[in-house]
């Protein structure tokens, strides 16, 4: 790799990283670009020289977001040796990030799912994948779960994983909007219980 391309994946980098917690707290609607240019000190032709538009800066930044939170995911996961472990990382790290304010915005998944869901086609199917993503991890511990002997048998991994998947995110935007924290820790307690009906 040549000096210039090194120096334009770093400038790309620096603008994502930049501006992940302004759209994420903005949304892509609501972040101007001069918002983009005051939080890199960068001129709107230097950021549109490393991206050919705003939407394409949104999308990568979610990458960038996305990619943040399944990385803490999975260093937790690591450390669990039951796959009952490994499902409740999610409601403990679903749970920190409301407590401690990361990623900076709240879940991006949820974020950019509801405002691009009728907006912006390129956004609304990165949000698309990441939730598919995310269920089939959640249909594969729950299978690996039943394979083990850890849970019961004849689960409906699919269901579950949707399930889990719309108890956290919808913790979530309740605990947001309703600036209670605690509205959050109540559906992840139905979390766990539903996750404690699984094994055997």
């Amino acid at each position: 790799m040549d000096n210039a391309s090194t120096k334009a994946a770093r400038t790309r980098r620096y603008i994502i990283e930049k501006t992940a917690g302004v759209f994420n707290t903005k949304g892509f609607a609501g972040t101007s670009m001069s918002d983009l240019t005051a939080v890199t000190g960068l001129t709107k032709g230097s950021i549109y020289g490393n991206f050919e538009n705003k939407e394409a800066v949104a999308a990568a930044v979610f990458d960038h977001n996305y990619g943040e939170v399944v990385k803490l995911v999975n260093r937790r996961m690591e450390k669990e040796t039951t796959y009952y472990g490994k499902l409740m990382v999610y409601a403990g790290a679903y749970g920190d990030f409301i407590r401690k304010g990361y990623p900076k915005g709240g879940c991006p998944v949820l974020n950019t799912a509801v405002e691009a869901d009728d907006t912006n086609d390129v956004l609304k199917v990165r949000a698309a994948q990441a939730i598919a993503g995310w269920k089939k991890s959640i249909e594969s511990l729950i299978k690996g779960g039943m394979a083990a002997g850890e849970f019961r048998p004849g689960l409906d991994p699919a269901q579950l994983a949707l399930a889990m998947i719309a108890l956290i995110e919808g913790g979530v935007m309740i605990a947001k909007v309703t600036d209670t924290p605690a509205h959050l820790n109540k559906v992840l307690k139905t979390l766990e219980w539903m996750l404690g009906e699984m094994r055997l």
